[in-house]
């Protein structure tokens, strides 16, 4: 099975979109469609080689210390244009004021407002809308070490992969976290590969990244919209036979997560019998605009 590791619904969120320079004010409504000022001078001159989505639910308190982060390391480290994308599930903090003033402090960051939450759906408006060759996600609050990024990223620009995932259960792995959140990462984990069979270890590590020209018609099958976004889209990845690598990478869990363990489990079990349901009632699906690189053998590939 190939993991040598999409149609919006219909109810799809509203959502608003800002770069550098910004509007007078923030807006007190979302508008009905998309709106986006003109991308400052710098990234107008050669297209977006990666475009990473920080997806952000009440971050007031670390987002602008993640943004600059992250920017001095992508600033240091590559000399391809890059762009950060704040994408704001419905916040209910300063979180886009926090987004606003980040935007207006980098040319390379981006604001993207939805007046509905989950991840999921963060994820989906933000990586449709990009024309960046990788789109990638990574957790707010930089959980995952940076340090991992070049081993996620380079593959895929170099066209030698088409999704990279981190993996906090990949050999090599460093990995900082209490026994209960071990234990239920790991038996999801193995759900996975028992109902759905699935080969790549770490469905929901938040550092993953893909080729756009794959990663989209994928988005168009993806139904959740949460925290179950990430297995959909790994396991869909899956059956159309795309090459998926695995990053070991160092991770250390956040006391101040914004995640609930135990309705997120729920979710997730919800999810999986709904994929296993429908692999027992169909065949597997086509989708012809995706198609995995034929020099690449089919699995999970360690990066």
């Amino acid at each position: 099975m190939n993991t040598q590791t999409p149609h919006l619904p219909e109810n799809a969120s509203t959502q608003m979109s800002l770069t550098h320079p910004l509007p007078p004010s923030p807006p007190t409504a979302p508008p009905a469609e998309p709106r986006a000022s003109a991308p400052a001078p710098s990234t107008q001159a050669q297209s977006i080689a990666v475009e990473i989505v920080l997806p952000a639910f009440n971050e007031e308190r670390v987002l602008a210390r993640s943004v600059r982060t992250l920017h001095a390391y992508l600033s240091r480290s590559y000399t391809f244009p890059f762009r950060i994308t704040i994408a704001d599930n419905a916040s209910t903090d300063a979180t886009f004021d926090v987004a606003e003033s980040l935007c207006a402090e980098f040319a390379e960051v981006e604001g993207l407002y939805l007046d509905e939450k989950g991840r999921g759906r963060a994820l989906r408006a933000a990586w449709m809308r990009s024309e960046a060759d990788v789109v990638a996600y990574m957790d707010v609050d930089l959980s995952t070490d940076l340090s991992a990024l070049p081993a996620l990223l380079e593959p895929l620009l170099q066209r030698r992969g088409d999704i990279s995932i981190g993996s906090r259960l990949a050999d090599g792995a460093e990995v900082t976290r209490g026994a209960k959140r071990e234990f239920i990462s790991r038996s999801y984990n193995l759900l996975l590969r028992v109902l759905l069979g699935v080969s790549f270890s770490d469905a929901q590590c938040g550092f993953k990244a893909g080729r756009r020209e794959v990663v989209q018609p994928l988005l168009e099958e993806v139904r959740d919209e949460a925290w179950f976004f990430d297995t959909e889209l790994l396991y869909l990845a899956q059956q159309h036979r795309l090459s998926i690598l695995e990053v070991p990478v160092r991770w250390v869990d956040d006391p101040d997560s914004r995640v609930d363990i135990l309705a997120t489990a729920r979710e997730d079990l919800r999810g999986v019998m709904r994929l296993r349901a429908a692999a027992c009632g169909r065949s597997r699906p086509t989708m012809t605009s995706v198609s995995p690189r034929s020099a690449r053998s089919h699995g999970v590939a360690r990066a």
